[in-house]
């Protein structure tokens, strides 16, 4: 076992990983309710001896905090202003140009209570023609997950609504910021 995985063991937590190391693929991640998540989520995936990039907010990229989270995979996601190029775009120019490469993306974008779920995930997952692996992190029985490969059907909709789905039964850390509602 590794130092991830003697870490996660020690504070109680089981990871279970059965999906394919793809070479590249979408990480979907939920429950997203604390900041936990991550360091839960980047544990769990280096103790099956992974590595993915991840999206997170560019106001945490700050000097000597961005250095750190550039170094282990973090991509920036700014506020996007009128005229700039779709983080999609940008998402999927990478997976193009990259021989390897996995990255994990919160469909709630944010760590408070929504309903409304980010697509994009699922719109990088077509246009790079990724398949989507779906991780959850249950704090209310300690088990990181990412047991399915999600096939979408197409329509951005019933795909969401399947993903919510799959997700309803898992509590965040914060169970009252989870919403996995229509």
């Amino acid at each position: 076992m590794n130092l991830a995985g003697r870490i996660l063991k020690l504070f109680g937590w089981t990871v279970r990983v059965s999906v394919p190391d793809y070479p590249k693929c979408i990480i979907c991640v939920a429950p997203h309710t604390s900041n936990w998540d991550f360091i839960i989520g980047k544990l769990a995936y280096a103790s099956v001896r992974r590595k993915a990039g991840f999206l997170m907010k560019d106001t945490w990229f700050f000097w000597p905090l961005g250095c750190f989270f550039r170094s282990i995979g973090g991509i920036p996601v700014p506020r996007r202003k009128r005229g700039e190029r779709p983080l999609t775009d940008i998402i999927v120019e990478r997976f193009e140009a990259a021989d390897r490469l996995a990255i994990a993306i919160t469909p709630e974008g944010t760590r408070s209570r929504t309903c409304e779920w980010h697509t994009g995930f699922l719109r990088i997952a077509e246009r790079a023609q990724v398949p989507i692996v779906l991780a959850a992190i249950d704090f209310h029985t300690k088990i990181a997950k990412i047991e399915r490969t999600f096939e979408p059907v197409g329509d951005v909709d019933t795909d969401m609504r399947a993903i919510k789905e799959y997700y309803r039964p898992f509590k965040g850390k914060y169970p009252e910021k989870f919403c996995a509602d229509e």
